[in-house]
């Protein structure tokens, strides 16, 4: 048993194929362009694909929504949530291009029909107009400068993936901020200090 398949038990095969071959896929694409540290490619199931999904154990992403995941990275937490939300559409975008190039080509290989991968920054995304139901992200910036970024482009709020003591990050953004343990969900050392902040819209 995968620990995808520990954690989430009512997958569909399909998804339970597509999330078996995600991490050969990502030692593939990282031996040609490296988008997760060498040390870390051993754990990208632990620490990037199940990780990512820890915002899929909040429950507030529902089918027939929109997500927009800013600075995506090598596609997390995106590319787990697509395929764990295939009635969801996904927009991932990074101002690397060889990054979105990596996304684009793991999302073909699992056969993602729900997934756009753009190359640019945020605030040039569909020239600033597009918004979103959910904002998702890791950990790219303080948070007081992501929410800078999004606020606008999301309808119900932020969805982030953060590490450590956030109490004066959470302060300075100045928004209303519930933190989810991640330990909650994941057993393991790696998510003992790990949480989903959520910041409402409404």
């Amino acid at each position: 048993m995968t620990l995808i398949d520990r954690y989430f038990p009512d997958l569909t095969p399909r998804q339970r194929e597509q999330f078996a071959a995600m991490p050969a896929l990502y030692e593939e694409w990282n031996a040609r362009i490296n988008v997760i540290s060498r040390k870390d490619i051993a754990h990208v199931e632990e620490h990037h694909i199940l990780h990512s999904l820890a915002i899929a154990k909040t429950g507030l992403i529902v089918p027939g929504e929109t997500v927009l995941d800013v600075g995506c990275g090598g596609g997390f937490p995106g590319i787990p949530l697509a395929v764990c939300y295939p009635e969801v559409q996904f927009t991932l975008v990074d101002s690397i291009g060889k990054k979105i190039k990596v996304v684009k080509e793991v999302a073909a290989a699992l056969g993602l029909t729900n997934v756009r991968a753009e190359h640019c920054r945020v605030e040039q995304l569909d020239g600033g107009r597009s918004r979103f139901d959910w904002v998702v992200s890791r950990a790219v910036t303080d948070l007081s400068t992501f929410v800078g970024w999004t606020w606008s482009r999301t309808t119900y709020g932020i969805l982030y993936l953060k590490g450590g003591d956030l109490t004066a990050e959470i302060a300075e953004a100045g928004r209303k901020t519930e933190q989810l343990p991640v330990s909650t969900w994941f057993d393991g050392e790696f998510f003992e200090t790990k949480k989903v902040l959520v910041l409402p819209k409404k």
